[in-house]
């Protein structure tokens, strides 16, 4: 009776696939931190159609697009919407249960240069603020049932020590400071639902961290709705430091607002210039190091943080291996380029059970 058996045995793992298939399913990071906050990542219509979809379907309970809903892709052109990539990552989030973030309403960055300009003459702050106005009513209406929340102006605050607002932004230069007030009106009258964020980067360095508390009271000082602050976490090993973060989430929540990590992956280089490396164990293990001591912070501050969204699922699609340097190739991520879990994954899903409380004296 044995060598039937094992045919069925060898049969059925014909069937079915490989060894692979025999390997122990991976903990699910969202389920691990489901008491805490949302895990999420950004990702592509490319990226939910490919190998990567059952690592992002196990590993992450909220999504973000990577590019598809900022305005170069939304509205390439004046009144030519196009929505095929936004909602095919709409529709993927829907059908596995996942949160949805909006990224983004109004940036200086990736906003094609018909909005400002009128022929040949730059546009009016009357006709600049028309077009803001319909672009997002249209884009959040549309979505006003699936989009929980909106990072609604992305990074308009200066990194130039003597400067407040970016001011070489096109926003900036025809509509001054009114652009995001009125973006942020506009969101809320498109879906008076929805959570509206004020995103940037570098948020935890002193004098931008000051920048942004300053414009988000200043709004709130008028009565605009600003939910949340999102952090950018493009890090690096070792940078910011866990003071670094702290402050900044202290100081956010203390405007009233939640904070969001929303764009994390840690680089494992320190500079433009340096050259490219390999994955050893000795830099793997840095990396984690740093995003456990990350992670301890964002559970220490779990009342103050709602979300943390990684800025890909894998190091396979990461927008660093062509940014800041051009093909070198980075590995900022929890998963490797075979979608393989790194040190970092394997040290933050293990969260230690919080302590007992003491028994009350005399009991």
């Amino acid at each position: 009776m044995k060598f039937p058996y094992i045919l069925f045995l060898s049969l059925g793992l014909f069937l079915n696939g490989n060894s692979q298939d025999l390997k122990p399913q991976l903990p699910s990071l969202c389920k691990q931190y489901q008491e805490f906050f949302l895990i999420g990542a950004a990702v592509s219509p490319q990226v939910l159609k490919s190998a990567d979809s059952t690592l992002v379907i196990d590993q992450y309970n909220s999504l973000v697009c990577e590019n598809q809903m900022k305005p170069m892709w939304i509205q390439p052109q004046e009144n030519v919407f196009m929505f095929k990539n936004a909602d095919y990552v709409v529709a993927f989030a829907k059908r596995h249960n996942m949160k949805l973030r909006g990224h983004t309403l109004v940036w200086h960055n990736q906003t094609p240069g018909w909005f400002f300009k009128d022929g040949d003459k730059p546009a009016s702050k009357e006709l600049l603020a028309e077009r803001m106005h319909k672009h997002i009513q249209t884009l959040v209406s549309r979505y006003k049932d699936d989009v929980y929340c909106w990072d609604v102006v992305n990074e308009a605050v200066s990194e130039e020590k003597d400067e407040y607002l970016r001011t070489s932004s096109p926003w900036y230069k025809i509509m001054g400071e009114d652009f995001i007030e009125l973006a942020f009106r506009y969101a809320h009258e498109a879906n008076p639902k929805a959570k509206l964020f004020y995103n940037d980067y570098n948020a935890w360095q002193p004098e931008k961290r000051d920048k942004i508390i300053r414009l988000v009271k200043s709004l709130k000082d008028k009565g605009v709705q600003v939910d949340g602050i999102g952090m950018q976490g493009h890090w690096k090993i070792g940078s910011p430091t866990k003071e670094q973060i702290e402050t900044a989430i202290d100081m956010f929540s203390a405007l009233g607002v939640t904070v969001q990590i929303t764009e994390l992956d840690v680089s494992v280089y320190q500079s433009d210039k340096d050259k490219e490396v390999k994955m050893t164990p000795e830099l793997e293990q840095q990396q984690a190091d740093y995003y456990q001591m990350c992670f301890d912070v964002f559970r220490e501050k779990k009342d103050k943080v709602s979300s943390v969204t990684f800025w890909g699922a894998a190091d396979n699609h990461t927008w660093l291996d062509n940014f800041p340097v051009r093909g070198r190739k980075n590995y900022p991520l929890l998963f490797d380029t075979k979608l393989q879990p790194k040190k970092a994954f394997n040290q933050i899903i293990k969260i230690e059970a919080s302590p007992k409380p003491l028994p009350k004296e005399g009991a």
